[in-house]
């Protein structure tokens, strides 16, 4: 933690020694750097501006997962679940495996297959998962966000802020499953 702070840091002062040489920003950009320990906001660039958000959604789908299943319980993969766009473990009809494993294939390898055997089997669908994960998006107080799937494909209602990305992920951080897994370099 104490090198990323640094490394943190280190930007900003860049930044501040270059600014008159160099664009800092596009229009594009969104940029926030919170105080985990306390949530407070130490520096920020159009931080509330609404964008898509991608694979940094399956950060909502872990912790949603963790808070509402119980993740050693196994499923059995159905072929609805195999073959989604992107990013992918490869999972096949058939197959069994725990939540936890699921979420380990969520987070290391980005795996929007896993993204949606995970929202079917704790949510029942995809559906109800994902008004699983706008309730854990909201018990974050990031309340500027609207979530429409677990893995993070581009949808219109899909979207989020830097300040409440940096809000569900000080959130999911502070379960210990959670910071477990998304700190495993391989599983």
């Amino acid at each position: 933690m104490k090198k990323i702070v640094f490394l943190l840091i280190l930007c900003l002062i860049l930044q501040i020694f270059t600014f008159d040489k160099i664009a800092v920003h596009a229009d594009n950009v969104s940029e926030i750097v919170i105080d985990f320990s306390s949530g407070r906001v130490l520096y920020s660039y159009n931080a509330n501006e609404k964008k898509a958000i991608a694979s940094t959604t399956k950060i909502l789908t872990a912790i949603t997962a963790i808070e509402n299943y119980d993740i050693a319980k196994e499923v059995t993969i159905k072929s609805e679940w195999c073959g989604i766009e992107g990013s992918s473990i490869y999972l096949k009809e058939g197959e069994k495996y725990s939540i936890e494993q699921l979420l380990y294939g969520l987070i290391l390898r980005s795996g929007n297959d896993s993204a949606v055997a995970i929202a079917n089997a704790v949510g029942g669908s995809e559906t109800e998962f994902v008004k699983l994960m706008n309730q854990t998006a909201k018990n974050a107080d990031a309340l500027n966000s609207s979530f429409s799937n677990p893995h993070g494909l581009d949808n219109v209602n899909h979207f989020s802020t830097a300040e409440d990305l940096a809000k569900i992920t000080r959130y999911a951080l502070n379960n210990e499953t959670f910071k477990k897994i998304v700190s495993s370099k391989a599983f």
